[in-house]
């Protein structure tokens, strides 16, 4: 007889195991976002909440800590944005996206202005211009063009930012510290060249043990590269399939978790990979509330789990010697709900503003 079917609050209680948002973790903030594969940081200081709410003990300062001791970098990678990883993953996951990357350039508004620009010759121009000091956006245009001034000034910059793995250095991206982006090469800045050969199937292996059970499609949404079907059906995978008839590959010791298990309210960083990492994203968020969380000019707002799933969102608000953090829930919650995410809110305020006055405030939709 076949298994049956998985119905959503295991596919939902699953996934939340895997990210560690059913209990969080004690293994520390590195350990944390190895597991993840990364947590998405275009937004500089998303990645704070993000780990805060996984972590235990989590201090906000760890995260820079981190960052200036070169045991994690920011560097553009999954979708084309930048996501916090461990070193190693750096050197990883880099060359394994670096084809999706190209493809993005390519078709993107800043192909034109490099047209006649030999890649090679960018690549190795912009190494000896940042081995002599990390530089900004601006300043690494004044720089190109004086190599190419016949070329779109910051057509030069997103083409070497494609071309070339560049790391977005501290204060940039330290809670706390302002700094807008200076640049590196990942190789001079961590001391060790990227992996050449990345194994696509250990890949799989990693991202199926932090957001399975997923299809193929799910890990292309994750990541941006297509042609992964035929990894996943060559591997020694479990398949399972959705309520809808989906095919769902796992790993073949994996557990699922119990559908009825109950979980506690939580809060879920802005552009969290909870939210981009499928297909299918209904295993967490109702499509009818996805607008209010993603918005049309690329805004995934941070949002409030309740009984697991999407329901509602919160930002942090911040005036002298204040800040709050302000609940939107897309409806009516019960008052273990509201008294739950109260408590878990003054925490988080406690943890990364403790010197204002806090406040956890409710709005209406």
């Amino acid at each position: 007889m076949a298994d049956a079917p998985l119905d959503p609050r295991t596919l939902n209680r699953t996934l939340l195991e895997r990210q560690l948002l059913l209990e969080r973790t004690g293994k520390g903030a590195e350990a944390a976002v190895a597991h993840l594969l990364g947590l998405q940081s275009q937004a500089p200081l998303s990645p704070y909440p993000g780990l805060w709410t996984r972590v235990a003990d989590f201090s906000f300062d760890e995260v820079g800590e981190l960052l200036t001791a070169r045991k994690l970098v920011r560097i553009v990678l999954m979708r084309s944005t930048v996501h916090l990883v461990t070193a190693a993953d750096a050197r990883l996951l880099r060359p394994w996206v670096q084809p999706m990357l190209d493809r993005g350039l390519r078709s993107s508004q800043w192909a034109a202005g490099i047209t006649g620009v030999d890649r090679d010759l960018l690549v190795a121009y912009g190494r000896q211009v940042l081995a002599e000091q990390a530089l900004g956006p601006a300043e690494l245009r004044t720089a190109l063009s004086r190599r190419w001034p016949d070329a779109d000034p910051a057509s030069l910059v997103s083409a070497l930012r494609v071309w070339a793995p560049l790391v977005q250095i501290p204060p940039r991206g330290v809670w706390g510290s302002a700094g807008q982006p200076r640049y590196a090469y990942l190789d001079d800045w961590l001391g060790e060249a990227a992996a050449v050969q990345p194994d696509p199937g250990e890949l799989v292996r990693r991202y199926l043990a932090a957001f399975g059970p997923a299809t193929p499609a799910d890990m292309q949404k994750w990541c941006g590269l297509t042609g992964l079907k035929p990894v996943f059906t060559a591997m020694d995978l479990r398949t399972c399939t959705a309520d809808d008839g989906r095919v769902l590959y796992d790993l073949p010791d994996a557990e699922l978790a119990d559908p009825d298990r109950e979980v506690s309210a939580r809060f879920v960083a802005d552009f969290d990979n909870l939210l981009l990492s499928h297909a299918d994203r209904t295993r967490v968020l109702d499509d009818a509330h996805r607008t209010k969380v993603m918005t049309v000019n690329g805004i995934i707002r941070g949002t409030i789990l309740v009984d697991g799933f999407v329901g509602g969102t919160w930002r942090f608000e911040r005036a002298k010697g204040e800040a709050a953090v302000v609940v939107t829930p897309f409806a009516a919650l019960s008052a273990a709900d509201r008294d739950a995410l109260t408590e878990e809110g003054a925490r988080l305020l406690a943890a990364s503003d403790p010197e204002a006055a806090h406040t956890v405030r409710f709005e209406t939709a």
